[in-house]
């Protein structure tokens, strides 16, 4: 699980849930000091968390958490489609970003980035097949 630290539950709900496509687990508040929001990425084992009383961490300070997704066109594509604000696709030749997907579809190496609305930064990680093991 990931605690991210936002400023607005409601917006941050809304974002994660209409415009991200998480899945809602959880919306619990039991008082006016403790609310806590659970979210699940479509097909993740991993979630999200946010809330009010959960972290003293300043919105916008979680910064480069990672979506892995098997075809980083299509996710970027779903994504804008929703009206998210993704960046370009990119890879790294060299260590340098380069424009456009790795043309070899090399695993770990094609990306995106979106913020939310608090400054948390996230980024899409195309990984079309995993090692087992």
């Amino acid at each position: 699980m990931v605690m991210i630290p936002v400023t607005d539950v409601d917006r941050s709900r809304t974002l994660y849930e209409e415009k991200v496509g998480f899945h809602l687990d959880v919306d619990h508040q039991p008082n006016d000091s403790f609310r806590v929001v659970q979210m699940t990425p479509p097909g993740s084992a991993c979630s999200i968390v946010f809330g009010i009383g959960m972290t003293t961490a300043e919105p916008g300070s979680e910064q480069g958490t990672l979506l892995v997704v098997t075809d980083i066109e299509a996710a970027h594509q779903e994504l804008t489609d929703r009206g998210l604000e993704v960046g370009p696709i990119h890879h790294f030749v060299e260590g340098r970003e380069v424009d456009g997907p790795d043309p070899e579809r090399n695993d770990y190496n094609s990306f995106a980035r979106f913020v939310d609305p608090d400054g948390n930064t996230w980024g899409l990680q195309e990984v079309r097949s995993r090692i087992s093991g």
